[in-house]
C-alpha cells in the first residue's frame, strides 16, 4: 500500500465521512461528494453560509473516512484552508465539470455561495480487515509528523509469553523484549490488559 493507492481507493469509494467539532466540542459527521483530488492535495466544496463551514473557518481540524467493500478503512486527519479567493472559481469550476450533478444543487450563479477548501498536509491511517493477519499502515503528506498508536512492549518484558498467546491476530513475536509487528496490530489492549508484569506500554 502507498499514498497514491489509498487516494485512488478515495476517489472509487466517492462519498466520504468529514467530522469536525462544532463551536461546543461536539463532534459533527456529514458526507460530503464534491471532491477533487490533484496529486495529494484533496478540494472539496460547499456552501458558507453551512455549519461545515463555519467549523472549518473556526478550527479547520477535519478527519476524513472511508471505507471499501474490501474491508479496508482510510483515515485522514489534518487542518483544511479555504482556497485563496484568487483561485476559488478555478478549483470550483473543476469540481462542477467533474461532478455535473452540482448543477442540479447551486444551477447559475446561485453557485457563488460554494466555497472550495484545501487538505494539503495530512496523516493517513490504512486499516484492512480482509487479511490474515490484519494490515495496518501510516503515511503522512506534507508538512506532518509520524503517527504513533497503540502498544509496544518495553524491556520490563520478562518473557513469559502471554501476550502471545492473547493476541488475537499472533502478531507478537519471541525476543527481549517481546515484540508486536504493529502493522498487523489490532491495537485490542489484550496483551496490555493480560501482561502479568505491566510492561507492554501505550504508545
Amino acid at each position: 500500500m502507498d499514498i497514491e493507492t489509498c487516494i485512488k481507493k478515495l476517489g472509487y469509494i466517492g462519498v466520504l465521512d468529514f467530522a469536525t467539532v462544532d463551536e461546543d466540542g461536539a463532534p459533527q459527521v456529514r458526507n460530503i461528494s464534491a471532491i477533487h483530488y490533484e496529486g495529494t492535495d484533496i478540494y472539496f466544496l460547499t456552501a458558507r453560509g453551512k455549519s461545515f463551514a463555519r467549523q472549518l473557518k473556526a478550527d479547520g481540524r477535519v478527519q476524513v473516512l472511508g471505507y471499501t467493500k474490501h474491508k479496508e478503512t482510510i483515515r485522514l486527519s489534518g487542518q483544511a484552508m479555504e482556497v485563496p479567493e484568487s483561485e476559488q472559481r478555478k478549483w470550483r469550476d473543476v469540481l462542477y465539470v467533474e461532478q455535473p450533478y452540482l448543477e442540479n444543487v447551486y444551477p447559475g450563479e446561485t453557485k457563488n455561495i460554494d466555497t472550495m477548501f484545501v487538505l494539503k498536509d495530512y496523516t493517513v491511517e490504512y486499516f484492512c480487515l480482509s487479511t490474515r493477519p490484519i494490515t495496518r499502515e501510516y503515511f503522512t503528506v506534507g508538512n506532518v509528523g509520524p503517527i504513533r498508536k497503540g502498544y509496544y512492549i518495553s524491556e520490563d518484558c520478562i518473557g513469559c509469553g502471554t501476550c502471545q498467546t492473547v493476541c488475537p491476530q499472533n502478531c507478537i513475536k519471541e525476543g527481549s523484549p517481546f515484540v508486536i509487528q504493529e502493522n498487523h496490530c489490532l491495537q485490542c489492549g489484550n496483551c496490555f490488559e493480560n501482561c502479568p508484569v505491566e510492561a507492554i506500554r501505550r504508545y
